[in-house]
């Protein structure tokens, strides 16, 4: 295998050595990973120990782990598990990983060999650099290596996938540089508030929005457990990501293309449990991977009174564009569509399917999730996105949407009208002419204040 400059990009991130146009595992690491794959591993304490000793064959035991680590591993496999579960565990599911983790040489080299990595929009797996657009197709084996070799921890993933369920599955990873769109006077589409649910619960194949930090996963693999983070925890195979996706500019944002869901759960942040498995029905395309489409922007964090500034708006409603323009008629031609990456695109063919998105840049991050939800609406309206299905989580400031939204498309408003009064309410707030939110400042009669604005003229 010729050592190309995409694996050189990569290769000092994976616990691989290459030598003479081949990848392999250190020799300790080997021994290790056999042993773990013949089932000799029965008890936590081994497993820890087992661990202990890959850590030091790669080089990994000058990050030290927790000193009750050990223990934690010996409570949770050897006494909080029943017999049952820790025998399928030691006997099956650690045993097939391991063997798995022993191919990812293999599966590597095969994926640096695939004829369609050499055609003139790369796809293979590399490290992208900052304002570098660009497409990643993984196969969800090396999917599950690297998600394997990134975390010991997602236990019920690992029990979920056998190795029969890893065969032609592929996996797309897109990464693409936004441009500023022109505010136009299109109508605006349809608005649907749900104030209860969960935007990875929707069945409607919608583009999901992934509230994300600036390097993508957040605090996944460490702390932090809000919507990102748990997004993560539940389609593990995102993490993948994580590994070769540098920061995101202002001006960028992350695609991820079929990925699986495999837990339920209850919860958020410090409440956050685990509660059971997760068949996921959603139809697959083509090329096997599930119809599910993530977006990941990141937001301003701490903006305060000035990201109701004009350059602000404009910020966020081009990093809120960037969900849906990808595939709006050509809209955002970032790539040359190569064989490889037509299936992608007919997923999405014709904008017949709309976005799940909620509270975007809010809660910890401090935006006003007012501001914030009409920026989304205008954006999936002007990239031609047929609905937008917005969860409210039940955030008390955004109890009257449902009413105004209808309000608004009674008027028959376009979005350039609610864009103009987003910006006029906005210069009044940051100028500190106004308190109020946005929908009690538009619509001020369903609020209980006064009899409301006249806007017909702008029908």
């Amino acid at each position: 295998m010729e050592e190309s400059e995409e694996l050189r990009s990569i290769l000092p991130f994976l616990p691989l050595l290459a030598r003479s146009s081949s990848l392999f595992w250190p020799s300790q690491a080997v021994e290790t990973l056999r042993e773990l794959g013949g089932g000799r591993v029965d008890s936590g304490h081994h497993l820890f120990r087992s661990i202990s000793l890959l850590r030091n064959a790669l080089s990994l035991s000058s990050q030290p782990l927790s000193p009750s680590t050990s223990l934690g591993y010996a409570l949770f496999f050897d006494e909080l598990m029943s017999g049952e579960e820790s025998r399928k565990w030691f006997q099956e599911v650690i045993p097939a990983l391991a063997n798995l983790l022993l191919r990812l040489p293999s599966l590597l080299e095969a994926h640096y060999q695939n004829p369609r990595n050499a055609m003139l929009t790369t796809t293979a797996l590399r490290l992208l650099d900052s304002q570098q657009p660009g497409i990643v197709f993984l196969s969800q084996a090396a999917t599950v290596c690297m998600t394997k070799a990134a975390s010991t921890g997602l236990p019920f993933y690992f029990v979920v996938l056998d190795c029969d369920m890893l065969a032609g599955d592929g996996y797309l990873n897109g990464r693409h540089v936004k441009h500023l769109p022109m505010i136009n006077f299109d109508e605006l589409f349809a608005f649907e508030v749900h104030s209860v649910g969960l935007i990875e619960d929707q069945s409607s194949e919608a583009v999901e929005v992934d509230f994300a930090n600036k390097y993508l996963g957040g605090g996944a693999l460490g702390r932090g457990c809000v919507q990102e983070e748990i997004r993560f925890m539940v389609s593990p195979e995102l993490i993948a990501g994580m590994l070769f996706l540098p920061a995101m500019a202002d001006n960028e944002a992350i695609e991820i293309v079929g990925v699986e869901r495999f837990s339920s759960y209850k919860g958020y942040a410090s409440s956050f449990r685990f509660s059971g498995d997760y068949v996921d029905q959603r139809k697959v395309d083509t090329l096997g991977r599930r119809k599910t489409r993530i977006v990941a922007i990141d937001a301003l964090c701490s903006p305060g009174r000035r990201q109701y500034r004009a350059n602000f708006l404009l910020r966020s409603f081009d990093a809120a564009t960037s969900t849906s323009m990808e595939t709006s008629e050509g809209k955002f031609p970032n790539h040359k569509i190569t064989n490889s990456q037509i299936d992608y695109h007919r997923m999405d063919q014709g904008n017949i399917i709309g976005v799940a998105t909620g509270n975007w840049g809010c809660g910890a991050f401090g935006g006003d999730p007012v501001v914030k939800t009409i920026i989304q609406w205008l954006a999936a309206s002007q990239a031609l996105r047929p609905f937008i299905a917005y969860y409210t989580f039940g955030l008390e400031a955004l109890q009257s949407l449902d009413e105004v939204a209808h309000w608004i498309l009674s008027q028959r408003w376009t979005v350039g009208d609610l864009w103009n009064m987003l910006v006029e309410y906005s210069t009044n707030r940051s100028k500190g002419e106004t308190h109020v939110g946005f929908l009690q400042w538009l619509l001020p009669s369903i609020h209980g204040h006064g009899t409301g604005m006249d806007l017909s003229n702008l029908a």
